[in-house]
């Protein structure tokens, strides 16, 4: 029944760098609440950019991976965003991006995205203490948002430069950015070119090719490096630049440039990392996952190991546990982390995200076959679970076993809504559901191994 290769994934030895993070900054735009593919297009609008500010081949390369990841950090801030503005990070994110910079606007942005759905008492409060500390609380949050980045890009082994670029993102020409006040040329050139190039894509995608032009060259002198614009307005001038850019396959073209090839060597263990540093991603978006999907990970080659897979598919199904709630970056952390019963628009919100991990899993040609866990890891025996109502033999070995790992890690750890269950107390809930909503199977290969562990722990003490 089983073909060990068949679940291994693209080999890494033919695995194009670009074409593994191209396909996984889609995870990235959903974080920021912007429309699939901003990252790819403002890589191309930075390169555009790159070519005419006279940077070399090498400098080419570390831009674009600089543009393609400049979200890495930003799922941290996600809850904190929540948490002070009472509101929905996504569209919260999404429309200050194209806020501007005059004080009444930004004024009227706080006052109209804070609290709209909260108790009135609470709305003031919220307001009052950003209209107080609005100024640290917005270093508060580029700081973590840019210094995660950062720190994951050299995780990924990239090169100095291109963390610096994410690390230096908000800083602006005139000094006036954050977080540290950097000004000219102190900025890294990789972060003045991601800056206009973010800012690019998102009026232009907001409001068409002029209001982008309209915005940077407002912007010149003060957000942005004016040389930078003069090379953004010659490249905006040439034939063919707008409708690239609207190019339904313009993400395809991204990824399938050869920009820093050789930049990071693509092994299985750097899959591994890849694989790591995503769900690293995912789980920072709210205090109330933290660690959640390497635990399911553990969890989850546990099982397997009981039931006998091999050291490749273990590996795989690590990985697969690792990437499965890849889409929770598309739900807002007022959903996520809400203290009570969901209402029906706040569930089917929820439940989107196994659509999302599937849709983005299924674009990355090293993850491809792992698409199918993070689509149907919410899937019943019984078919009463979702997206697909999938039930009995629909349902594979591998979801199977990440099902099991996901539910029984959600509920030893503490939630929004209730405090963590001790191990028996999960296990004797799970049990009740043995054969409706989990496999017999996986369910007791977790149970022994557990016992093992438990077994080994007491005989060390």
């Amino acid at each position: 029944m089983w073909i060990e290769e068949a679940h291994c994934g693209e080999a890494a030895a033919s695995v194009r760098l670009s074409k593994l993070l191209g396909a996984l900054s889609f995870a990235l735009d959903l974080t920021e609440g912007q429309p699939i593919g901003h990252c790819a297009r403002a890589a191309w609008i930075g390169l555009s950019i790159g070519r005419r500010m006279g940077l070399t081949e090498a400098e080419l390369g570390e831009l674009y991976y600089t543009v393609l990841l400049k979200d890495l950090g930003c799922s941290s801030n996600a809850a904190r965003i929540c948490e002070l503005y009472l509101a929905d990070d996504l569209a919260f994110k999404r429309d200050f991006k194209t806020l501007g910079t005059s004080l009444p606007k930004v004024l009227g942005f706080v006052l109209s995205h804070t609290g709209r759905r909260s108790p009135l008492g609470d709305r003031l409060r919220a307001i009052l203490h950003i209209a107080r500390h609005g100024g640290e609380i917005s270093v508060d949050l580029i700081q973590t948002r840019c210094d995660r980045g950062a720190e994951i890009a050299a995780s990924l082994g990239f090169p100095a430069s291109v963390s610096a670029g994410i690390q230096a993102l908000d800083e602006h020409w005139n000094g006036t950015g954050k977080p540290v006040g950097l000004a000219g040329e102190a900025i890294p050139v990789l972060a003045r070119i991601a800056r206009l190039a973010q800012i690019v894509d998102v009026f232009h995608t907001a409001a068409g090719p002029q209001a982008a032009l309209d915005e940077a060259r407002a912007r010149a002198g003060t957000w942005f490096d004016p040389d930078a614009v003069a090379c953004f307005e010659a490249a905006a001038s040439a034939p063919g630049f707008w409708q690239d850019l609207a190019a339904p396959g313009l993400s395809a073209r991204v990824f399938a440039l050869e920009q820093g090839r050789g930049l990071v060597p693509v092994t299985e263990s750097y899959l591994d990392d890849v694989a790591r540093a995503f769900a690293q991603i995912v789980d920072a978006k709210s205090p109330f996952t933290s660690g959640h999907s390497e635990r399911v990970s553990i969890y989850a080659d546990l099982v397997a190991g009981e039931l006998g897979y091999g050291e490749a598919r273990r590996r795989w199904l690590r990985r697969a546990a690792l990437l499965h709630d890849l889409g929770k970056l598309g739900v807002s952390n007022a959903v996520l982390d809400k203290n009570g019963r969901l209402d029906e628009d706040e569930l089917r919100e929820v439940r989107t995200h196994a659509e999302l991990s599937e849709r983005i899993l299924a674009h990355v040609p090293a993850f491809r076959d792992m698409a199918r866990v993070g689509g149907a890891h919410h899937e019943r025996l019984d078919g009463r679970g979702y997206p697909r109502a999938l039930k009995d033999d629909e349902i594979d070995l591998d979801t199977r076993i990440v099902s099991v790992a996901d539910v029984f890690d959600a509920l030893t750890a503490d939630r929004p809504y209730r405090r963590a269950m001790t191990v028996p107390q999960a296990l004797d809930l799970m049990e009740r559901d043995s054969g409706t909503a989990f496999d017999p199977r996986c369910l007791a290969a977790l149970t022994r191994a557990l016992g093992r562990i438990e077994g080994d722990l007491s005989r060390a003490a």
